[in-house]
């Protein structure tokens, strides 16, 4: 009884691709008239055109992914006493700053925080110079100062309340918030 399903399940198999073969080469044939009407130039022209279309299409999808992505990173993290950002955020900057060029009626607010460690007023200023380092990087890149809102909280409005140093470097931060 298997060698008679095994049989039945080749047999099939073996139809199938009779069908698909048949079908391909009569759809090959009735594209060869169109394809001899052309010359070999004209159609490798055009297919490298259509190549390039695509590529184009996909370099497009691909930068616009990257920027919805970059335009959803609203915090900006810092080493220890450090008031400058890391050089890795320079391109996500960058995109929320054409972002503001592009749209004058849009509005930020650059909240700078700070650790625990260091007095209040140095950590309301370090806040500051934090908020304003990005501040000047988004107006370089194309904001309006008027777009943007610089406030500092300190170590006020901590993002993680532990005392250790995963705790501190989650507070050492700007965020982006629309207002």
């Amino acid at each position: 009884m298997t060698i008679n399903r095994f049989t039945k399940t080749l047999i099939l198999l073996i139809t199938l691709t009779s069908i698909v073969a048949c079908r391909s080469s009569s759809e090959e044939a009735a594209t060869a008239p169109a394809a001899q009407t052309e010359s070999g130039i004209d159609a490798t022209t055009r297919r490298a055109q259509e190549l390039a279309a695509e590529r184009a299409a996909r370099e497009a999808e691909a930068a616009e992914r990257m920027r919805v992505a970059a335009l959803n990173t609203k915090v900006f993290y810092f080493d220890f006493d450090v008031a400058e950002f890391r050089q890795a955020d320079r391109d996500v900057l960058t995109f929320h700053a054409r972002d503001l060029a592009a749209n004058s009626g849009k509005r930020i607010r650059l909240e700078g925080h700070a650790d625990e460690r260091g007095t209040r007023e140095y950590n309301l200023a370090l806040g500051e110079r934090r908020a304003n380092g990005i501040l000047n990087y988004l107006i370089v890149n194309g904001a309006a100062r008027a777009q943007i809102e610089v406030v500092s909280y300190g170590e006020e409005r901590p993002a993680a309340t532990a005392t250790n140093e995963d705790a501190y470097q989650r507070n050492r931060r700007v965020e982006i918030v629309s207002p």
